[in-house]
This record gives structure tokens, C-alpha cells and sequence, in this order.
């Protein structure tokens, strides 16, 4: 079974979750990612989303989005991420799920208010206000409570 690095784990994950799962030999974990991330993708119509995100069409993206299949993504793509980390962190490491945990709560969290949240008086929609706002502060609060419980508990 091949090793990856942190950062590849992370980085293949990010292209496509279930990536750094097949790059280690995990196939059938790895399908399952893949094809569960197609599913959300086409049930939510995230690629519209993000289309019409990109040619900053926030209110198309908004609209062809369908939030009850979108919001299981944030907890998809951050567990496949988390997966295929693990499998790459030194043994020692402990608690590093929080910041992964915290930024699919977060993001979630984001999506539910992009339809209607501004910011500056500018809409960001469902792709850009959880990505910009909400995973920065998802990830900085898993880590601040992972070194909170790692420097108060036994844990180390």
C-alpha cells in the first residue's frame, strides 16, 4: 500500500473526495466516496452553482440550487478529506479530526444562510460565502479547541 504525505492526502481529496482513498489501495471506500460525491453534486446542482458563481451570477446560483441535497456535502468532502489524512499523519498525532469536523459544521452552517446573507452588500451565494467566510473560521475554531483540549487533558 503506497503512502501518501499529508499534503497529498489533502490536496487529491480536495480534487475529487475519494481520490486519496484510491491512491492508497482503499477501492471500494475511495467508489464509494467518488460515487457518493457525484450523486450530491449532480441532486444538488452544484457545478451550475458554481458556473454561475464563477460569472458572478449569485442569484442564478442561488436558484439552481438545491439546499437539502447541497447541504450533505460540506460533512462528505470534509470526512473524505479527514479519511485520507489519517491514513497519511504520523502515529502520534492526536485530535487532528477537530479542524475537519469544525469546518463541515461551519460550512453547513454557511450554506444555510448564503441565500439570503450579504456581506458588505454583496451576496456571495452558495459557493463562495461558506468557502471565503465560514471554512477560514470552521477551521481556525477546530484547531483552537483541538490545542485547548490537548494542552488541558491527558490526551498529548
Amino acid at each position: 500500500m503506497k503512502k501518501l504525505t499529508k499534503i497529498e492526502a489533502i490536496l487529491w481529496s480536495v480534487a475529487l473526495p475519494g481520490f486519496g482513498q484510491l491512491l492508497v489501495g482503499q477501492y471500494f471506500k475511495g467508489a464509494i466516496f467518488v460515487f457518493l460525491e457525484f450523486l450530491v453534486n449532480i441532486k444538488s446542482r452544484f457545478n451550475s452553482a458554481i458556473m454561475y458563481s464563477f460569472l458572478w451570477e449569485i442569484d442564478k446560483a442561488t436558484e439552481v440550487t438545491d439546499y437539502q441535497w447541497l447541504m450533505f456535502y460540506p460533512c462528505l468532502y470534509m470526512f473524505a478529506m479527514w479519511d485520507s489524512y489519517r491514513h497519511a499523519m504520523p502515529e502520534g498525532e492526536r485530535l487532528a479530526f477537530f479542524p475537519f469536523v469544525f469546518a463541515a459544521y461551519f460550512l453547513t452552517v454557511g450554506l444555510m444562510y448564503s441565500p439570503k446573507m450579504e456581506i458588505f452588500n454583496i451576496k456571495f451565494g452558495p459557493v463562495f460565502l461558506p468557502m471565503f467566510f465560514f471554512l477560514p473560521l470552521g477551521l481556525l475554531v477546530g484547531y483552537l479547541i483541538r490545542m485547548f483540549v490537548l494542552k488541558f487533558s491527558s490526551l498529548r
